[in-house]
């Protein structure tokens, strides 16, 4: 006997969709502000190598921050229904 599965309501597939979005925008977002912090330091400091290392800590830190996120999502997710109950898809074959 399989459980009831719950479906979903709109409002968790939105949240879900918004934490997808989230995931995509971060890596870009995070260069940008490292591009613009490593260009102010480069001026303020009068050196000629802080906008290459912005550059690189913000690929850096939003790279770390999407691998969290996407491993966080994956915890968050509900596991399979099959997986759950135990039943394997040859066992809807058989005879009960």
């Amino acid at each position: 006997m399989r459980p009831a599965r719950k479906q979903p309501s709109g409002l968790s597939l939105y949240v879900q969709a918004e934490k997808i979005l989230q995931i995509a925008f971060v890596l870009p977002c995070a260069l940008v502000v490292g591009w613009v912090l490593g260009a102010w330091a480069d001026k303020w400091l009068h050196q000629s190598w802080m906008t290459i290392a912005g550059v690189i800590l913000g690929c850096v830190s939003g790279l770390v921050f999407v691998i969290r996120m996407a491993f966080n999502a994956e915890k968050s997710s509900p596991p399979d229904a099959s997986a759950i109950s135990g039943e394997k898809k040859g066992d809807e074959s058989r005879g009960a």
